[in-house]
Parts: C-alpha cells; structure tokens; sequence
C-alpha cells in the first residue's frame, strides 16, 4: 500500500525537472523612440519584434497602455504579455526596407505617436547592452529570479513534507 507521504514524495520528485527548465528570455532591448513621457526599447528575435513601453522619468511601465505598431507602413498586431512587453509578429519586408516604426500609445487619457527604426538583429551596441543590464531591464535578470523563486517554492514544498513524514511516523 501506497501512503500518502510516498505519493507527495513522488509528486515532487517528478516536478524538480520542471523548475529547472529553463524560461523562454526576453531579449535584450534596446532604444528604439521617446518622447518627453515615454521611452520605448526593443528587439527582434525570430521574427517578433519584442517592446517595453515605460515612463521616461521613472522608467516604470505605463499600466494599461494601448499599442498599435506600424512598420514601412503595415499595420501589425501585437499582444501584451504578463511580464509587460509587447510582442508582434515582423511582416515580410523587403532587404531594402528602410524599417520605419511607428508606436501609437494611448496611455492616461494622452495619445502619443513615437517614430524610430526597426533594432536590428544581433549583438547589440555595448553601451545600449550595459545600460541595459545596469538599469534592472535585462531579461537575464527576471528569468533569474523566476527560476530562484521557483527553486525556493520547491524547497520549502520538500521541507514541509519532510515534516509531515516525520510527525507520521512519529504518531504510528
């Protein structure tokens, strides 16, 4: 016979994979327009444009913003994510396109039009990298602290029931 504490034991065991898979990351974002409210950044990574829309004075995100994106003139849907960034799906252009984009924000009752260039793939210039990684908007950093904190769910999940099977066994 089965007892319960096996089981929870079991359960666990078979989610300690899960926890250390790794999380899909967030490239790193670059600065693709501002305005005197807002800063966007941005990158591209198979074939989604990634964006962060946040404050320019506190560089907090702007909760509840609207995005309509258009680049070299095509109108393209994006789609908020749980973590704050849009994606959207990049179009087919041309090699020679010239990879304008276009943000319309409607933010706080303001509607801003925000004009930059598509950031390029690849590595991306040093300077944008560091000051990245040194304002907290690196995506290294959250998928750390996911992976942390999930780390530290499973740990205290083992803890308690190391505890359950001792006061069991202690009772029988």
């Amino acid at each position: 016979m089965v007892t319960l504490p096996a089981c929870i034991a079991a359960a666990l065991v078979a989610l300690i994979p899960l926890a250390s898979a790794p999380l899909p990351a967030t490239p790193v974002l670059v600065p693709v327009a501002h305005s005197a409210l807002l800063s966007v950044d941005g990158a591209v990574a198979a074939q989604t444009l990634w964006l962060r829309v946040h404050r320019a004075q506190d560089r907090q995100p702007v909760k509840g913003a609207e995005l309509a994106v258009t680049i070299d003139g095509q109108s393209v849907p994006g789609t908020v994510r749980p973590d704050g960034t849009w994606t959207a799906a990049l179009p087919e252009l041309p090699a020679a396109s010239p990879g304008k984009i276009e943000i319309v924000v409607a933010h706080d009752g303001v509607r801003e039009v925000l004009e930059g260039q598509i950031p390029r793939t690849g590595t991306p210039p040093a300077a944008a990298a560091d000051s990245a990684a040194a304002r907290g908007g690196g995506a290294g950093l959250v998928a750390t602290l996911m992976h942390k904190q999930a780390s530290w769910w499973i740990l205290n999940v083992l803890i308690v029931v190391i505890g359950v099977i001792a006061v069991s066994r202690r009772m029988s």
